[in-house]
């Protein structure tokens, strides 16, 4: 793939986060972006936490950022033709992330039909103790719909 494609499906990548306000407003930035591959954090926010006492965060904040990320992992590979959909998404948790701290998940769509995306994603936060979860996904491709009147 040429570099100028690659910029373009990174640019549709970047705009895939940015236009969806869910994650504009938990913060997500995607910090890096590679053909088939994403990382994206979420920074620690108290409006996050899914249980008061000890401020750990919502597991739904958790995998929100999974599937962002591996919709992002999705669109930037060479081989997606435009728009991608969650088809099937299983989360594994393995621990409470550590409160007060912003969580990174780093996804690769490592293999690509001529319909499915296949997704494998981590979370973990800054603690470095291994992951807070682990997610496989499948995608659906589909091509922008243009109006033909």
């Amino acid at each position: 793939m040429d570099r100028q494609r690659m910029e373009s499906k990174s640019d549709r990548a970047r705009r895939f986060l940015e236009t969806i306000p869910l994650c504009r407003e938990m913060g997500m930035r995607i910090d890096e972006l590679d053909a088939g591959a994403a990382v994206v954090s979420l920074p620690y926010d108290e409006r996050l936490i899914g249980d008061p006492e000890t401020g750990v965060l919502h597991g739904g904040a958790v995998s929100t950022l999974l599937d962002t990320c591996a919709g992002a992992a999705v669109i930037s590979h060479p081989q997606v033709p435009d728009i991608a959909a969650t088809l099937d998404f299983r989360i594994e948790y393995m621990r409470a992330a550590s409160p007060g701290q912003s969580i990174s998940a780093r996804a690769e769509c490592y293999n690509v039909t001529r319909n499915i995306a296949f997704v494998r994603a981590t979370a973990s936060d800054e603690s470095g103790t291994g992951p807070v979860a682990a997610a496989t996904g499948i995608f659906t491709l589909l091509a922008r719909r243009t109006n033909s009147r």
